[in-house]
């Protein structure tokens, strides 16, 4: 080997010592990249988490409410049956009466 091809490779070298350091600077960077993605799909999976766990307490709130308000209305839908044939009775007892006079 000549002083020329040591320098030649030297600087081949060199060259490519500096393409792979930039290759790495790149990589680098889209690790960074993506590590700040990765911190932003966390934060909001459990953000989602979160809101799912307050829609769950918030639909066994609403099912509560809504079985109470249906037995509620069959009760009323009970009374009101009864209700009205109590006020059958009394029409035809008064009905009965005014038949008698």
């Amino acid at each position: 080997h000549t002083p020329r091809d040591a320098n030649r490779q030297i600087s081949e070298y060199k060259f490519k010592l500096s393409k792979a350091e930039q290759e790495m600077r790149i990589m680098e960077q889209n690790i960074n990249r993506l590590e700040g993605q990765v911190c932003r799909y966390k934060a909001l999976a459990n953000n989602s988490e979160k809101i799912e766990d307050e829609l769950k307490i918030e639909k066994r709130k609403l099912q509560r409410e809504l079985q109470i308000a249906l037995d509620k209305f069959e009760e009323m839908e009970l009374t009101n049956n009864h209700l009205v044939k109590r006020l059958e009775k009394m029409k035809a007892n008064r009905n009965a009466l005014l038949s008698q006079q």
